[in-house]
């Protein structure tokens, strides 16, 4: 989608009718949702997780918010006859906790065309490359061998491409003459969760629009 509809996530805080819902989406160990949940804990955050899903039981994330108080949910893709159908049960299980904002933490699937007809223009995902250089799941090792010098995080909305929605933010890593793949992508991790963490605050506080490939938070 290149122009999606916009949205106004931080204008129900700013009304005063509560904060913004979130439900985050997790494939892995949840260090992501870990620090989400972290600053929701304050209620000026703006922000609250409401659910988290993951496409496997058995991802450490789902313990993290279980012991978090926080409602969990699993849809497997392998549980389901194709993808069409596992994309309209994930989709109804996203919408169960009507979320204003829909986060994706680390999860490994591409969703569908169901998905985003209910969810585009509010679904982030967050990238470990500056793009759109390195798309894709091997970021800082293409960083690396191309001979960059700054690598990086996004976060973006997600659209039917890969890594190729609008960007919301950026922020950029030294890459340093003696790192590896693995100690690259351990720094990128660090300054990738410090980001999400702030701008999913900012967009529960203040009211925020897409215009073309622009993304535009107010005030």
């Amino acid at each position: 989608m290149s122009t999606p509809t916009p949205a106004h996530a931080g204008s129900d805080v700013q009304a005063g009718r509560g904060p913004t819902r979130v439900v985050v989406l997790i494939s892995g160990g949840g260090s992501n949702l870990a620090a989400l949940l972290e600053a929701a804990a304050d209620s000026a955050y703006g922000a609250v997780v409401v659910a988290v899903g993951a496409d496997r039981p058995g991802c450490a994330g789902l313990d993290v918010a279980r012991a978090a108080g926080i409602p969990t949910f699993v849809e497997r893709l392998g549980d389901h006859p194709d993808r069409d159908t596992w994309d309209a049960a994930l989709t109804h299980a996203v919408a169960e906790y009507a979320p204003d904002l829909v986060i994706s933490a680390g999860f490994l699937k591409l969703v569908g065309a169901r998905f985003l007809a209910e969810f585009g223009g509010r679904y982030l995902n967050t990238h470990n490359a500056l793009l759109p250089s390195f798309p894709g799941i091997h970021g800082p090792r293409e960083a690396l061998a191309y001979g960059v010098k700054l690598a990086g995080a996004t976060l973006f909305v997600v659209d039917e491409g890969v890594d190729t929605g609008v960007i919301i933010a950026q922020c950029a890593v030294p890459v340093l003459d003696d790192d590896t793949e693995e100690s690259l992508t351990e720094r990128i991790k660090v300054a990738e969760r410090a980001q999400l963490v702030e701008y999913t605050g900012r967009l529960a506080r203040q009211s925020w629009r897409v215009e073309g490939r622009h993304f535009i938070i107010d005030g």
